[in-house]
């Protein structure tokens, strides 16, 4: 295990980073950035394998399935974030993409980095989220070998789930195989083994990418609009009521007025004003088209 570890890329030193510790602060801000630069080319290289994820992601939620992430330490606060980030953008429901983490939500707020090394742990947290063979599964794991992640995979696996794994280490042998592998190797930290830092910037990268694909081939958008935004605060009220006068050329008072007709609503809004009906046949309309605005513009 020890050498296998040594291979690692995440535990690497990185060799640009010996001297660290004698820079002044403009020079560490100027180090940083330039190794974070290099997250991007990185996320790129697996441009694939990530389009091969939304791909089976807008599948299994199209067919009634729910996406989870799973994760540990740095790797599951970031699943969990993004997964409590789609209900108030795309108005999803808080059941549809789920983020777990090894020692549950006290771990977000509270290190509890040996939950992920327990036996029977993912299963158990699996078990109380119901997976099911139409869910898909994500697990992050940096390093690629996080017991946790990878007994979660197994499980998975075992009950026809498709699963999905994000490391950024290539080449790692693993007992348990995924379907498919999202690895973008940002090469050493700047602190050997820092993973929350490059690493973790590439996983949020591909997080937004698969959640955010997968909400616009779901038709969660208008263009680049969030029309099934849920509008839960005065921020977002307003940009409910912008998005309505865009797509309208409503003024402000009128569009406001059709939102509040239309429950808040922005699709049925725009329907209602756009074809001149009723919000209730509004909706009906955009349920036929399985929730495409455009579909229903477009009268298809």
């Amino acid at each position: 295990m020890v050498a296998m570890r040594n291979k690692l890329t995440t535990e690497s030193r990185n060799p640009n980073a010996q001297f660290i510790d004698r820079l002044s602060s403009i020079e560490l801000v100027r180090f940083i950035n330039d190794e974070d630069a290099r997250v991007a080319s990185a996320v790129r290289s697996q441009e694939n394998a990530i389009a091969h994820a939304i791909d089976t992601i807008v599948e299994k939620i199209g067919g009634g399935g729910r996406l989870l992430y799973i994760g540990a330490g740095t790797s599951g606060r970031l699943g969990v974030l993004d997964a409590s980030e789609c209900p108030p953008t795309f108005s999803t429901a808080p059941e549809l993409v789920v983020g777990i983490i090894a020692g549950g939500p006290g771990a977000l707020v509270r290190s509890s980095e040996g939950a992920e090394d327990v036996a029977g742990l993912a299963k158990r947290d699996l078990q109380e989220h119901n997976l099911q063979s139409s869910d898909v599964l994500v697990g992050i794991a940096s390093s690629g070998r996080t017991p946790y992640v990878l007994e979660a995979i197994q499980y998975a696996n075992s009950l026809g789930c498709r699963t999905i794994i994000r490391s950024c280490n290539e080449n790692v042998e693993l007992d348990t195989k995924a379907d498919i592998d999202i690895t973008p190797v940002v090469g050493a930290e700047i602190i050997a083994g820092s993973t929350r830092m490059k690493a973790g910037t590439a996983t949020k990268m591909i997080l937004n990418m698969l959640t955010t694909g997968s909400m616009i081939r779901l038709g969660k958008t208008y263009g680049d609009l969030m029309v099934d935004l849920r509008a839960t605060n005065n921020k977002l009220l307003d940009r409910a009521i912008r998005i309505v006068q865009s797509l309208t050329g409503l003024e402000e008072r009128q569009a406001a007025d059709l939102l509040e007709k239309c429950d808040g609503e922005v699709k049925t809004a725009v329907v209602v004003n756009k074809l001149s009906c009723s919000p209730d046949v509004a909706r009906q309309k955009l349920k036929q088209s399985n929730g495409f605005l455009r579909r229903v513009l477009a009268g298809d």
